[in-house]
């Protein structure tokens, strides 16, 4: 048996810009449904909605047949979750509120075996390893890992070049709600230096050599960021679209939340 490849490393190795979807509702049926719709990718989202480990790998399996990629964000930098969500066959992480290039090193080692890292070796009882039917696992492992780092503070603008830089992240993602509360803007994701901010971050991580990417539920200043460089893109959300779709079908019959 083979190791499952990655699509989206390979993506955006290739310099092609997929897109996403936030997928929030902690559902494998929605998740599920949401596999079938054509995004490149669905963010899991474990730090801002109420997933765990469990409700992870559900939705992984639920979205395993389908072409859309899980890539999942933990709720916390922190190693020993990095290693339960690696062994369940997570392959692409967004890693929040990385400031420092320590930090950003620190998660690129969680997420390799030794020697270039510190990952646990405990692949027999690893979903990850089909339980020891993947052919040299431990060793083809870390090929298809894919670690984005989120840049959500001043702090981390100002390491930005030495994160980019760090081996082992694989892009930068800015997150525009924390980016803009940190800034002073609280409320206000798309201030003009807010979005100066992400314009420049956005040159600053290509010219790094690395991938650029953030969350934009406006389809204008999405394809602004995408033309701007950014190459992975959320251009959704999956609890929002829901309750807009609600509301526009309540409103067409006469009706108001």
């Amino acid at each position: 048996m083979k190791n499952p490849s990655n699509p989206f490393l390979a993506a955006l190795r290739a310099g092609q810009s997929p897109i996403g979807l936030w997928v929030g509702l902690v559902d494998a049926n929605a998740a599920e449904s949401l596999a079938g719709g054509g995004f490149d990718w669905l963010l899991l989202d474990a730090e801002h909605a109420p997933n765990d480990v469990r409700t992870i790998l559900d939705q992984l399996r639920a979205v395993a047949p389908y072409p859309s990629h899980p890539i999942v964000r933990p709720p916390v930098a922190d190693v020993a979750l990095i290693k339960r969500y690696l062994d369940i066959g997570v392959q692409t992480f967004l890693v929040p509120m990385i400031d420092t290039p320590e930090q950003a090193s620190l998660m690129a080692r969680a997420m390799r075996y030794p020697p270039r890292g510190i990952r646990g070796v405990g692949a027999s009882l690893a979903r990850a390893s089909r339980w020891n039917q993947i052919d040299n696992y431990i060793h083809v492992a870390d090929e298809e890992i894919c670690l984005l780092v989120q840049a959500e503070t001043p702090t981390a603008i100002g390491n930005l070049k030495a994160i980019a830089q760090t081996d082992g992240v694989d892009g930068v993602f800015f997150g525009p709600a924390d980016l803009s509360a940190t800034m002073g803007y609280r409320g206000q994701p798309t201030h003009p230096a807010v979005h100066r901010v992400i314009l420049d971050g956005i040159a600053t991580v290509r010219a790094a050599g690395k991938a650029a990417g953030l969350i934009a539920t406006d389809a204008t200043l999405a394809r602004e960021y995408l033309q701007a460089g950014a190459q992975f893109v959320a251009v959704g959300v999956d609890a929002l679209l829901l309750v807009k779709a609600a509301r526009d079908l309540a409103t067409a019959f006469g009706r108001k939340a």
